[in-house]
């Protein structure tokens, strides 16, 4: 399980609920022309955190539905509450996802035991690989390299979706845990990432730009920079335009213009303004040129 992941947007429709032919269809195009090597599902990007239980088990079934086993599949079970993560969890492995990742709980500021207790239970109950998602910077929970082996350490844990920009970290990490897998989650770092060890990257920006993504990752892989500094330079002036303007409702007003029924926003993300509109759909042009 390596490679360039997207982490999959979810169109709902103007009243909330999951609007599952535009789920159908962004599934279709980041297989079909993203070609990415897989999904993860129910993630922030997803919107996930703003779902009901039974909405996130909807979305699960959809996209495996569709996707059948066209490209790996990593469902994001995580939760406040533990049971509901568990009843994902069991859910999605029931669907036959490739794995499961569970973002570190956050809000309330939660010790490391207390952290590493919720993962600890949560692979033992679930009896499935899973990938710890680290993303500091919305949780505060920042893991030293020793704690990071630790959870590593737990029964059916394969590896990080590591969303944090300490490559040094990252790098050591790696060189202590060649059989883990390490994910970046920092789209506008691919390239850096890919030079200290990831083994991919799962990010938000690929539902419409995973082509240069992979193509980005593969020279890495070719020991061609001079190719992987363009890609990322190009990739870095789409992801800064999409920061000025909301990156996952312009993502969704993007792919529309590229004919894919990306849907709405869930309340309490607002819906682009005209002007906002007109400037994603400058992005739209940069991307096709």
């Amino acid at each position: 399980m390596k490679g360039i992941i997207t982490a999959l947007l979810t169109p709902f429709n103007k009243d909330g609920t999951l609007h599952e032919a535009g789920i159908r269809e962004v599934v279709r195009y980041n297989i079909d022309e993203m070609n990415v090597n897989g999904l993860y599902v129910g993630g922030s990007t997803g919107e996930s955190f703003l779902m009901d239980e039974c909405a996130r088990k909807q979305l699960l079934h959809i996209v495996k539905d569709e996707a059948g086993d066209d490209v790996s599949l990593i469902a994001q079970i995580g939760s406040l509450d533990i049971d509901e993560a568990e009843r994902l969890g069991k859910a999605a492995k029931k669907l036959d996802y490739d794995a499961l990742s569970a973002i570190t709980p956050y809000y309330y500021k939660f010790s490391y035991s207390e952290i590493k207790a919720y993962y600890e239970r949560l692979a033992a109950v679930t009896d499935h690989a899973m990938i710890i998602y680290s993303n500091p910077a919305f949780t505060g929970a920042q893991f030293s390299i020793k704690e990071y082996s630790e959870l590593l350490a737990l029964p059916n844990v394969i590896g990080v979706k590591y969303t944090d920009t300490d490559l040094s970290k990252l790098s050591k990490l790696k060189n202590l845990h060649r059989d883990k897998v390490f994910f970046s989650g920092v789209d506008d770092m691919l390239l850096p990432f890919a030079v200290s060890g990831s083994d991919g990257a799962i990010g938000s920006t690929y539902n419409i730009i995973g082509r240069k993504a992979k193509a980005l990752y593969e020279a890495v892989q070719n020991s061609n920079m001079t190719k992987a500094q363009q890609l990322q330079s190009e990739m870095n002036e789409v992801i800064e335009q999409l920061e000025t303007i909301g990156v996952y409702p312009a993502i969704k007003h993007i792919l529309k213009q590229f004919h894919v029924d990306a849907g709405f926003m869930k309340f309490t993300f607002k819906e682009l303004t005209a002007d906002e509109r007109a400037e994603a759909e400058k992005i739209t042009e940069m991307i096709s040129a």
